[in-house]
């Protein structure tokens, strides 16, 4: 007997067709904006919210940002502040929820309500900056780095992921002689990549987004990152520093330059690195990482 084939209901296609749509709303401004930047100056000024493909394709606009030497050090210090911020934030987060988890561990309840409370009424900025320079951390890119060490949210959905590895899992491993830590990193860990995976991915967002506080505790432009840069070329309007002082382009090349286009390529250099991370994430989510591992 041939299998009956799946016909779409009319709810399913038009589904499709909003999730289509929201689609777009995300997908065309991001194309428009890597256009833009991509384009000459001559056809870049004339082309609208809706040009996708570039006009008079050049790198022009690339070899501005990349020729202004804040670009370059604030680059580098937006990748050691993600990198090194993701590695202590997993790090806490994986060893917090691991403890959180345990069903002997004392004043459990406590715990979270304390957790809870401080995740719902931010002590603020004031506080914070004050520990900042009690500690000596001001102007440093430390300062941005430890101050979010563990953020509360992302620590009760890594607990719920660790709630969903199975109990016999955990009793073999402690038959076997396995400690907390072997446990951890050994059993739970590789079971839950998905997990951890995901809320890395947050992390790293975060981090890679922060531009607050390092506006306030960051002063040197040397050690700043490139989200304040960002700001102060496409908000605030700084086309004399956009251009930089070591640019190899003469004067009368940059005067005919597009100063929109220059910022659109700014904006291009700022989301790349997070946006090739996500492909990373994803392969994670196309394994059943539970599967094999235990009969109940």
């Amino acid at each position: 007997m041939k299998k009956k084939k799946n016909r779409l209901t009319i709810g399913q296609i038009l589904l499709m067709l909003i999730i289509f749509g929201v689609t777009l709303t995300m997908i065309i401004p991001l194309l428009n904006i890597l256009a833009i930047s991509l384009s000459g100056p001559s056809a870049s000024i004339h082309m609208t919210g809706l040009d996708i493909l570039p006009k008079d394709f050049t790198l022009d606009n690339y070899r501005v940002v990349f020729s202004n030497p804040n670009i370059f050090t604030s680059l580098i210090n937006s990748i050691f502040i993600a990198v090194v911020g993701v590695a202590i934030n997993i790090t806490l987060t994986t060893i917090a929820a691991y403890v959180l988890v345990q069903p002997q561990l004392v004043l459990k309840k406590a715990i979270m309500v304390f957790l809870i409370v401080m995740m719902l009424f931010d002590p603020g900025l004031v506080p914070e900056y004050l520990v900042v320079q009690k500690i000596g951390l001001m102007g440093s890119r430390w300062s941005v780095i430890l101050v979010d060490a563990v953020n509360v949210f992302y620590l009760i959905i890594m607990m719920r992921y660790f709630q969903g590895v199975p109990q016999s899992v955990l009793e073999a491993a402690r038959i076997d002689g396995a400690g907390h830590m072997t446990i951890l990193f050994r059993v739970v860990a590789p079971l839950q990549k998905a997990g951890i995976a995901t809320i890395s991915m947050f992390y790293a967002v975060m981090r890679w987004n922060e531009y607050i506080k390092a506006g306030i505790y960051i002063s040197t432009p040397s050690k700043t990152t490139l989200q304040v840069i960002l700001r102060q070329f496409v908000v605030e309007n700084d086309t004399a520093s956009l251009v930089g002082a070591g640019n190899l382009m003469n004067y009368n090349d940059l005067a005919r330059m597009d100063y929109t286009a220059i910022r659109y390529a700014t904006i291009i250099v700022a989301i790349l690195p997070i946006l090739l991370l996500y492909p990373i994430v994803l392969k994670y989510y196309a394994k059943d990482v539970m599967q094999g591992s235990v009969k109940e």
